[in-house]
């Protein structure tokens, strides 16, 4: 341990740059090519493929697969792209685990899914990595349409809507653009600046115009878009941060999880980033476990997550779980924060309740030693002029619009989301072909297909391709 490390209170340069380098370096390395062809020789490429329903935003996986296998990983990258304009930043954050992968038929024969989120990473970076971009806008329709929020949802909405030919502005309250991915993803799941390079990326389609800065109730009224565009997508995420409601809970310098999240990926620097030599995360979201195991990477000694409810109901996967775990993070369930230990306007110790199933305190307690301490319990959206609520969210249709006439939302802020970046992705372009249709009388797509492209069914290769054959499953090995 090093003397910075033993020191308490919140104090910067704790570890030295080669060991943050190695610690917030990429959580899983590509795959090579080699490893991505023994990777694809796993799929056993089934008709009626259960990873593809897994998938918010259904990429035909089988396909893409097949072209990993076959040399195509540009093909493939395209097949990803036609559902799923963020695929490569969802090859990398993805929930794999609860999604695709869980329902791998390899998953339920050998408890060893096919590794599609790393295949699906490899597609991905093989376009981008060439400077592709593998879409034309269509004809210039004189449409207009305001995207507000430049997250994932919008992002895909803004995509879908160039393609289509109409002239978006996209809107972001940050200095960047991007969104969760820029700014509410844990640094060592897409180190070096992939959020920004794929905006970049993706924005080579043209007829998308960026202003940052930008915010609804910042300079921007949803009354005045409504007057100077056709229509409007809001992907405004969930901007407001709960509080804890203890005593002293602001002097006592509790910070919110997702500005710690912030400051760490934009930060040149890691050495000088301060963190605590005792750190407690409140919550039990994929939130509390990036800012427990960045904290534990930035060199804290001790990092506990205290969540409310048994482990079987902690909102981040089991697997999210056991990586903390693996990090030297400790995982305290039925317990909820009662009062802070403070001395001099210092945390010195977070007392927790222990709680009885009900949820009802049992009258005992722990004190958890701390000098720095994060909330992750959750977000919530900051009221929007005019729009109807459903559990505290914006009430929208399965196409996405709103209770007022020209408006769709997606993402975090609209009701019914699950509020992980694929699911955005999935609404904000979904959205964008309703208001499409709306705007110009054409048919919804359906069943999700590219622009341009005919349906894909079983028998309908794309691209001009011959046929993807897929193989049956061999007998005892699922559907």
């Amino acid at each position: 341990m090093t003397e910075a490390m033993r020191l308490d209170g919140i104090r910067a340069g704790r570890l030295g740059e080669e060991d943050l380098a190695r610690n917030f370096d990429d959580l899983h390395p590509r795959f090579d090519p080699h490893e991505a062809a023994v990777a694809a020789d796993r799929c056993y490429f089934c008709f009626d493929a259960p990873c593809v329903t897994a998938c918010p935003t259904a990429i035909d996986i089988p396909l893409f697969i097949r072209q990993i296998q076959t040399g195509q990983p540009e093909a493939a990258a395209k097949t990803i792209f036609d559902q799923n304009i963020l695929g490569g930043m969802c090859g990398r954050v993805c929930p794999v685990e609860t999604l695709c992968q869980e329902a791998c038929v390899r998953e339920a024969a050998e408890g060893k899914p096919v590794e599609i989120g790393r295949l699906q990473r490899y597609a991905t970076d093989a376009m981008m990595e060439r400077g592709e971009h593998p879409y034309a806008r269509a004809p210039e329709t004189g449409k207009r349409i305001a995207v507000v929020g430049a997250g994932p949802a919008g992002l895909a909405a803004a995509h879908r809507l160039a393609m289509h030919g109409h002239a978006v502005t996209l809107y972001d309250a940050k200095p960047k653009p991007g969104g969760l991915n820029e700014y509410g993803i844990a640094q060592y799941k897409t180190p070096h600046g992939y959020a920004q390079a794929e905006v970049d990326w993706l924005l080579k389609i043209g007829g998308i115009a960026v202003e940052t800065g930008r915010a609804i109730g910042d300079g921007l009224t949803l009354q005045q878009l409504r007057a100077d565009f056709d229509a409007v997508f809001l992907g405004i995420g969930l901007a407001g941060v709960g509080r804890l409601g203890l005593e002293g809970e602001e002097a006592a310098g509790a910070e919110n999880a997702v500005d710690f999240i912030a400051a760490l990926r934009q930060q040149d620097d890691l050495t000088q980033l301060p963190i605590g030599r005792h750190v407690v995360v409140i919550g039990g979201g994929m939130t509390a476990v990036d800012a427990a195991v960045q904290s534990k990477l930035l060199g804290a000694d001790t990092v506990t997550i205290a969540y409310r409810r048994d482990r079987a109901q902690m909102p981040a996967s089991r697997w999210e779980q056991d990586l903390a775990a693996s990090h030297g993070v400790r995982l305290m369930f039925g317990v909820a924060p009662k009062a802070l230990e403070a001395e001099g306007g210092r945390l010195r110790g977070v007392v927790l309740d222990v709680l009885n199933p009900d949820m009802t305190a049992t009258g005992e307690t722990v004190t958890v030693r701390a000098d720095q301490m994060f909330r992750a319990i959750g977000q919530r959206l900051e009221a929007v002029e005019g729009l109807a609520l459903d559990g505290g969210k914006i009430a929208v249709d399965a196409a996405g619009r709103t209770s007022l006439d020209g408006v769709w939302a997606g993402g975090d802020c609209a009701a019914g989301g699950e509020d992980l970046t694929v699911t955005a992705v999935a609404q904000g372009r979904d959205a964008a072909e309703a208001i499409h249709a709306a705007l110009t009388g054409a048919r919804p797509a359906a069943n999700r297909p590219a622009i341009g492209e005919p349906l894909r069914g079983i028998d309908a290769p794309p691209h001009g391709q011959a046929p993807h054959d897929r193989m049956p499953v061999p007998s005892g090995g699922g559907r």
